[in-house]
């Protein structure tokens, strides 16, 4: 049992509560200027899937399903890659990884232009494996920063960040690409990640509660990966499933509707609706366990199966969007809470997997379900997914209560 991470997996209540949550959290060092370059730092890593997918079919002039093969070796390699850059920042500090990071994004993003279909498909799945990990590296910095009963504000306000990124980063992506051309936005896209990475080697953020002195060897697997842990990174994942899965489904009954002008629209009200939840989150005085919201998430994805047209899929993904950025708050909480300080780099690295698992499962299940049988029965499905989940999650992780953590 080390005694440097004696958790529990429902935290303490931070000291302070509203507003004053929030600023007591970004008193604390480093804490702001991280969270400032995260949001910066994904809006280049949100915007790489629609600019891929518009290279691949105005330039290179091959079909979406060409192009959502090299979107997913990116996706794969990253799933690959995030875990084992882990465990050089567990091992090594932040700096060698991110070097590699640099050096490899550098090149990728300049050369991937220029290649044809095949050896772009090829070097993607590298550029993946060694791209910066953005998010479960800024979730690690926080970890290290924050002290555990503390984190809920950190992890909302980095959810809400999450939210911005994904309004902003994809939209830049596409008119950029529309406008300027895919080369330059391709390249655009690898100078924004070089800055990133030179941005962290300059200000070298703390991964590691233990900031002097050797560092003690990583424990065993079988030490660390606990049941509890795997319910947290199962509801990561799930709570993936029912918003990419939700999102698909609406967005296929909106085009089939005839209505495919008011996919932002929708988008837009969604993601507002998950800012003001994750800010509700964080403010909070009391907690709430990762297995609750998640099955409050799944319960509130249910009611948008009854959408139709599209201002009825506005207002009834608002309760869902409301339970959106909570749980990925929360599930950031629990898994931080859950890693030892000597795994935290590869515990980031986990749940950034299972982040890239849950998409490759929402999306080819979702389709598959509106394609065999409708958007309403994908939307089901999905939150059903969310619901059951829950409720193993809340078995696994019941056995963390009140326990501590290697």
């Amino acid at each position: 049992m080390g005694d440097d991470a004696t958790v529990t997996t429902t935290g303490r209540a931070p000291a302070e509560s509203g507003l004053a949550a929030y600023r007591d959290v970004l008193r604390l060092p480093g804490v702001g200027a991280v969270t400032a370059l995260s949001f910066g730092a994904r809006i280049p890593a949100t915007a790489v899937g629609v600019t891929v997918t518009l290279h691949v079919v105005l330039t290179l002039g091959h079909g979406f399903a060409a192009a959502g093969l090299v979107a997913a070796a990116i996706t794969t390699g990253m799933a690959v890659g995030a875990p084992v850059l882990g465990i050089v920042v567990d091992r090594f500090g932040l700096r060698p990884a991110v070097l590699v990071s640099l050096v490899v994004s550098g090149v990728f993003w300049t050369v991937a232009p220029l290649l044809s279909y095949t050896w772009l498909l090829v070097a993607a799945l590298a550029g993946g494996v060694f791209a910066l990990p953005v998010f479960s590296l800024t979730r690690q910095i926080l970890a290290a920063a924050v002290p555990e009963g503390r984190r809920r504000p950190a992890f909302a306000l980095d959810s809400m960040s999450v939210e911005m990124s994904y309004m902003t980063g994809p939209a830049l992506g596409s008119l950029l690409t529309l406008v300027l051309g895919s080369t330059v936005t391709m390249r655009s896209i690898g100078a924004g990640f070089v800055l990133v990475a030179v941005a962290l080697l300059v200000l070298d953020p703390p991964v590691s509660a233990a900031r002097s002195g050797p560092r003690p060897p990583r424990p065993p697997v079988r030490e660390w990966l606990r049941a509890p842990l795997v319910g947290a990174l199962l509801a990561v994942a799930a709570a993936i499933v029912a918003i990419m899965g939700t999102e698909l489904a609406f967005i296929a009954a909106l085009t089939r509707g005839g209505e495919a002008w008011a996919i932002a629209v929708v988008n837009a009200v969604w993601c507002v609706a998950s800012l003001v939840g994750g800010f509700l989150y964080g403010a909070a005085r009391r907690d709430v366990r990762l297995p609750a919201l998640l099955a409050a998430l799944g319960v509130a994805t249910l009611p948008a199966a009854l959408g139709g047209p599209w201002w009825t899929f506005a207002l009834l993904l608002i309760a869902a969007g409301l339970c959106t950025a909570p749980t990925l708050a929360a599930g950031s909480n629990a898994v931080a809470d859950l890693a030892s300080d000597r795994v935290r780099g590869v515990v980031a690295g986990l749940q950034g997997s299972a982040t890239t698992a849950g998409m490759a499962i929402a999306t080819p299940l979702s389709g598959v379900l509106v394609d065999a049988a409708s958007p309403a029965v994908a939307i089901v499905v999905c939150g059903a997914v969310a619901l059951v989940v829950a409720g193993v999650s809340a078995v696994l992780m019941r056995s963390a209560q009140g326990s501590t953590v290697p």
